[in-house]
């Protein structure tokens, strides 16, 4: 086993779930953090993707890193200079850790976050798999170039690489924004409706990164997203129905999405049929394949 884990992003919306799930089964975590705390639980220490800083105290005994760090996508508005920080905070992140990893024998593997915006903003209702080609919008590009990055990690480190789906968390990203309109009996599904949504539970992510962590002989690309995608109609009534709220508003028209949210809305407005079949070959299982039970759950 692996027991000291390297954390990027560790005090992010995943990262800091799956900090804790990591101590709670035996493993000392170190964080990497632009604010250093080392007398924290778990120690934080400082690095710098921008200015290339790194502290490499805690790289000289780790046995993995999980590299989770990046810009939040959906936090402002994609300005040029915003688009560029979500790329560089991507890429310069991976690139400073390609020059310091392979000075260090003692790192085995690299677990590296993508995200199912590869696959473009619309692939309509048709699955796609790892083997799919990239799409050829903003996000898209990012992830391609921040998974290449990552792969320039080292030719010598297992490296596996999580593409995440739209996460499911109370505490942070879509569902809370989801659930908002919901709770002021304004809720009502984003353009059509119709457009998938590949979703998952934090715990069930959280749990494939360890379960790669943990099964040595994995690697290459995996979907971090639930057996059973929903289209936006089907998520957005099934919150209604855990909250106990109506819905009775029209569908909430594409222009003004755009008008509010930009070049974001996008995202909302395509969508993505994702597989998760060959994370599912390797022996992981779902706690939450059901959308309802995992909105149940959270709410």
């Amino acid at each position: 086993m692996d027991n000291h884990v390297v954390i990027t992003g560790g005090t992010g919306l995943v990262g800091s779930k799956l900090t804790k799930k990591l101590q709670q089964k035996g493993y000392q975590v170190s964080i990497y953090s632009r604010t250093e705390d080392k007398d924290s639980n778990p120690p934080q220490y400082f690095w710098s993707p921008s200015t290339k800083e790194i502290d490499t105290t805690p790289l000289s005994t780790a046995d993995a890193v999980i590299h989770l760090a990046g810009a939040g996508v959906f936090d402002e508005a994609w300005s040029e200079s915003r688009k560029e920080v979500i790329l560089k905070s991507r890429t310069e992140s991976s690139r400073l850790l390609a020059e310091h990893i392979p000075l260090f024998n003692n790192i085995t593997t690299v677990i590296g976050a993508s995200a199912i915006g590869y696959y473009g903003k619309d692939t309509e209702d048709k699955w796609v798999t790892e083997d799919d080609e990239p799409g050829d919008d903003f996000l898209a590009n990012v992830t391609v170039q921040w998974e290449e990055s990552e792969k320039m990690i080292n030719s010598t480190t297992r490296l596996a690489q999580v593409r995440i789906g739209i996460v499911l968390d109370s505490k942070g990203g879509a569902l809370p924004q989801l659930i908002q309109p919901i709770k002021m009996y304004a809720g009502a599904p984003l353009g059509s409706g119709d457009q998938y949504m590949s979703w998952i539970h934090i715990d069930d992510l959280t749990d494939i990164f360890i379960h790669l962590l943990e099964n040595q002989e994995l690697s290459g690309i995996y979907n971090g997203v639930a057996p059973n995608p929903v289209t936006n109609k089907q998520i957005t009534k099934a919150a209604a129905d855990v909250l106990g709220k109506p819905l009775f508003l029209p569908n909430v028209p594409g222009f003004v999405l755009k008008t509010m949210l930009g070049e974001r809305a996008e995202v909302l407005l395509g969508g993505q049929k994702v597989s998760c079949e060959k994370i599912q070959k390797t022996g992981f299982e779902f706690n939450f394949d059901n959308v309802s039970d995992a909105l149940k759950d959270l709410l």
